[in-house]
């Protein structure tokens, strides 16, 4: 068996460390994933005090959940922040993540979605969309 002398057992555990922790980066923090499209829809109520207009249309943006395109969905409503740059002036939020912009694309025509729109849109006063691709 061969003899190692103090420093080269330094540098060979130097050189193994830094290799298994670069090697184990993925698995420290997440990966960023190239290609992410981000749909963020506000809503404006025609009556903007119902809460009963209010629950229907988060009850329609629910069935919307279950679209096999989407990889996240969330339904807000204006956080109690009060700060110049804060709108606050929406009803509810929608905000959607998807792979990319070709599974938007998809969301957008799918027969849950058009349903949603036909059964639903009678609630809403104005609708702003902002899209958006990860960099």
């Amino acid at each position: 068996m061969k003899k190692l002398s103090r420093r080269s057992f330094l540098g060979n555990s130097t050189s193994l460390s830094l290799a298994g922790f670069f090697g184990m980066m993925p698995v420290l923090g997440k990966q960023k994933q190239q290609g992410d499209f981000v749909h963020h829809v506000y809503f404006w109520l025609k009556n903007p005090g119902s809460a009963e207009d209010k629950a229907k249309l988060i009850e329609g943006l629910n069935t919307l959940k279950n679209i096999k395109a989407i990889q996240l969905a969330r339904i807000g409503v204006p956080a109690n922040t009060n700060r110049d740059v804060i709108e606050r002036g929406y009803d509810v939020s929608w905000l959607l993540f998807f792979n990319n912009l070709e599974e938007q694309e998809v969301y957008q025509k799918h027969p849950v979605h058009l349903k949603f729109v036909e059964n639903y849109s009678h609630l809403w006063d104005k609708v702003v969309v902002y899209d958006s691709v990860d960099v």
